[in-house]
């Protein structure tokens, strides 16, 4: 097994619940610093990033299956009657932009965008300032239940500037709601909330892809091991993020990717 392979599962892990971008993390270190790409190359490299993003897609579930439980059966029951079955509404509908924005430009975003790694340097810079300046000004008034339909289709917007690999989904969806006003650790539940329906979406959509298929069963066991460990770690760093917010703010993510951008901008032009 290629250790590279278990270095890009705990980066997946760890990257896609801190603001600071699992996409751009794996295309960086695989593609520009090289890692596993003896193991990960041609069709592999798109199938394996969505093998990465369903461990933490189930690394989401089990965390907050309790939250999800009552929410769907609140939702379905009971309609927006309970805070629960609201809340379960307005996933469905937050999601409903980035599902569409992700079908239409999924092709530019895999063709363009990914390969332009001055472009991903920019985005880890820019949307690291606005995570820590809007967090910063913004006061700390509300809790998740407080949201009104309104403000979570705002917030759900704003996964689709995440389809550019640096921005970061929890970074946007993040900076978003805590725009809004809401306190940090419900907006960083929210954002997790709402990456479980939008991963799925893009591992239903991409599993039925023949290049999948073949990828997958050619390479079973770097899956596995692939998703075991992006699971794991997921696990680990929702329970970190959680805990940190409640005392600290994203400085120490602005200052991380913003010296991250720097050395792939950098790294791009003199190579």
């Amino acid at each position: 097994m290629d250790f590279g392979v278990i270095l890009l599962a705990i980066i997946q892990g760890i990257a896609e619940f801190l603001p600071i971008s699992s996409s751009a993390h794996l295309i960086i270190f695989r593609d520009l610093f090289g890692l596993a790409q003896n193991t990960i190359t041609g069709n592999m490299e798109l199938a394996f990033d969505i093998a990465l993003h369903f461990g933490t897609l189930l690394a989401i579930l089990v965390y907050f299956f309790k939250d999800f439980f009552k929410m769907v059966i609140s939702g379905i029951t009971k309609g927006t009657k309970q805070k629960e079955g609201k809340l379960f509404w307005y996933i469905v509908a937050a999601t409903i932009p980035a599902a569409i924005a992700g079908v239409l430009f999924e092709e530019t975003v895999e063709n363009v965008i990914r390969k332009n790694y001055i472009l991903i340097g920019l985005a880890l810079i820019i949307m690291g300032f606005i995570i820590y300046l809007v967090d910063k000004k913004a006061k700390q008034q509300k809790s998740v239940t407080d949201m009104n339909l309104k403000e979570a289709i705002l917030i759900g917007c704003s996964q689709v500037f995440a389809l550019i690999p640096g921005f970061s989904r929890s970074g946007t969806t993040i900076a978003a709601a805590r725009s809004l006003k809401l306190n940090r650790e419900d907006a960083a539940k929210f954002s997790f909330y709402l990456s479980a329906p939008v991963v799925c979406g893009a591992v239903v959509l991409s599993i039925f892809k023949e290049s999948t298929i073949v990828a997958i069963s050619s390479n079973l066991s770097v899956f596995v091991v692939g998703i075991l460990v992006a699971f794991i770690s997921g696990l680990l760093c929702i329970e970190f993020l959680l805990k940190y917010i409640k005392k600290h703010d994203f400085k120490i993510f602005m200052w991380y990717r913003t010296i991250l951008g720097v050395i792939v901008i950098v790294y791009t032009l003199l190579r």
